[in-house]
């Protein structure tokens, strides 16, 4: 059986690059063909996707997996003739998450320093000090708590700040005060002075970083957006930092990537902008996940990493 490295990424692309040659290094022996030179349909037995065009993936009668190319997974379940009976597997290794807490805590630090205020009074060139909350009158919540926000939630904890999180579905995680569904919602909201979007993005999330949200916080709070695009409602933020109801954003997703050059908040005084880097996929660590779960299909052991399309993630 061949796979199909089936991506709407340049071919050129040199994360993409990189990873097939990786692959080629660990299993020299795999038939992997791009698309749109599959060859024969009945070949093609794994797909490597990453927002595969509508209505193709059902052409292959003899699929047995299907693999995203990231954590996220919205992409794929997007296809509306998407074949019921396939396993999807995502690429989540530890590298990510430490990757991922890194950048959260570098911005949740720099929030609770008050920077983007010092920033502020630089420019006016003032000489002011600002009161600084101690760590455990400061509140971190972390929206998702599944393979990465929970790792992530752990980890501040031990760096003195109280933290808690919110899931769609009830969890334990230790030094965490957890909440879950949407009766605990608000009750989760009202304490946080930085809320971190780490969900999944399913038609329940999209568009959870919205009014609603903004107001349930506490006035002044900050939001961190490492999540996906589409679960900030990006109108309702500029309304929320006008207001003062939020007192800054970092964000490294957006609705449209790259940001367009005419967007708001690349001006923003009180908006932080990265390009989608939060954590970024190691070719190498990529291929051991993409051949691991290949092998573990082949001879028939439990996949890893399978997504329940119920939920979307």
């Amino acid at each position: 059986m061949a796979a199909l490295l089936l991506a709407n990424i340049e071919p050129t692309d040199v994360w993409l690059t990189q990873v097939i040659v990786e692959l080629e290094k660990r299993k020299p022996d795999l038939d992997l063909r791009v698309w749109p030179e599959c060859g024969n349909p009945e070949d093609i037995g794994i797909i490597l996707a990453w927002s595969p065009p509508f209505g193709i993936i059902q052409q292959f009668t003899n699929l047995q997996l299907i693999i995203s190319l990231g954590v996220g997974v919205k992409h794929i379940l997007r296809d509306p003739d998407l074949p019921a009976n396939i396993p999807i597997v995502r690429l989540v290794y530890d590298r990510l998450a430490g990757q991922m807490f890194e950048y959260i805590a570098r911005a949740v630090l720099s929030f609770k320093g008050r920077f983007l205020e010092y920033q502020q009074l630089q420019r006016s060139r003032e000489w002011k000090y600002l009161d600084i909350p101690n760590g455990r009158s400061f509140v971190v919540g972390i929206l998702g708590l599944g393979a990465l926000g929970a790792i992530v939630a752990q980890k501040l904890a031990t760096l003195g700040l109280t933290v808690r999180g919110w899931s769609r579905t009830e969890k334990t995680i230790a030094g965490v005060e957890c909440f879950h569904g949407d009766e605990q919602f608000p009750d989760f909201l009202s304490q946080c002075q930085i809320v971190v979007c780490l969900l999944p993005l399913t038609p329940v999330t999209t568009g959870i970083l919205c009014h609603e949200t903004f107001t349930a916080l506490p006035q002044g709070a900050y939001l961190i957006n490492v999540g996906r695009g589409e679960h900030l409602v990006e109108a309702d933020l500029l309304k929320a930092l006008d207001s003062g109801q939020i007192a800054g954003a970092c964000l490294d997703v957006f609705q449209t990537e790259p940001l367009p050059q005419n967007h708001p908040f690349w001006s923003h005084p009180q908006v932080i902008v990265t390009p989608h880097i939060a954590a970024v996929s190691d070719p190498g660590d990529a291929a051991d996940r993409i051949v691991e779960a290949i092998d573990r299909s082949r001879t028939g052991k439990s996949l890893h990493d399978v997504i329940d399309r119920d939920r979307g993630y």
